[in-house]
């Protein structure tokens, strides 16, 4: 019996040790979890562009007239964005011709034509429509005037020429402004 009492009492202690080892290592092993928060910033109007495939021709044609820069800037600016679907109503030939180097003048001037100072969201561009008896006229940074219309409840821009491009989406919003997407291109005198 005098054996059994040691190996008891050493078995005993084993065990605790065991028991304590296991516990350290666990509590090594916890991990602590840290929340990470990840601001996520709202591209501006040339990212958001950039970053849907429907405006690939719009954004060629921004990088083309060097305007990559002004439409980055702090704005805030209304862009009635043409979808590529939109420039390839356009005569043939129309776009490759615009994009050339010595027809950066020309370019220039259809794109301003539709950016307008100021972001002027749906809701506000409708509400300026109906209190001016169904029509309301912009002026476009190209200098130029577009008219702001309703039809089928949906919202209708008519260029100096008398062109119409309807608007298909609209408040694509921007961290320096918002974007309508519409179905054809407008263009100035």
């Amino acid at each position: 019996m005098k054996l059994i009492k040691p190996l008891t009492v050493l078995a005993i202690g084993i065990m605790f040790t065991s028991c304590g080892e296991s516990k350290k290592e666990e509590a090594v092993e916890e991990v602590v979890a840290e929340e990470v928060v990840e601001v996520v910033e709202t591209p501006n109007i040339v990212g958001v562009a950039s970053s849907n495939a429907d405006f690939s021709t719009l954004v060629t044609a921004v990088g083309a007239a060097e305007l990559v820069e002004t439409l980055s800037g702090e704005g805030p600016f209304t862009v009635f964005a043409p979808t590529n679907d939109a420039f390839n109503k356009l005569p043939a030939g129309t776009v490759e011709t615009l994009l050339k180097a010595e027809n950066k003048d020309k370019l220039t001037s259809v794109l301003t034509y539709h950016v307008v100072a100021g972001k002027f969201e749906a809701a506000a561009v409708i509400e300026a429509i109906n209190s001016n008896n169904g029509k309301f006229e912009v002026t476009t940074v190209q200098g130029g005037k577009i008219t702001l219309s309703l039809e089928n409840e949906k919202v209708v821009l008519t260029d100096a020429n008398g062109g119409k491009a309807i608007v298909v989406i609209a408040d694509v919003a921007a961290s320096n402004g918002v974007i309508h997407a519409i179905d054809t291109v407008v263009m100035p005198k």
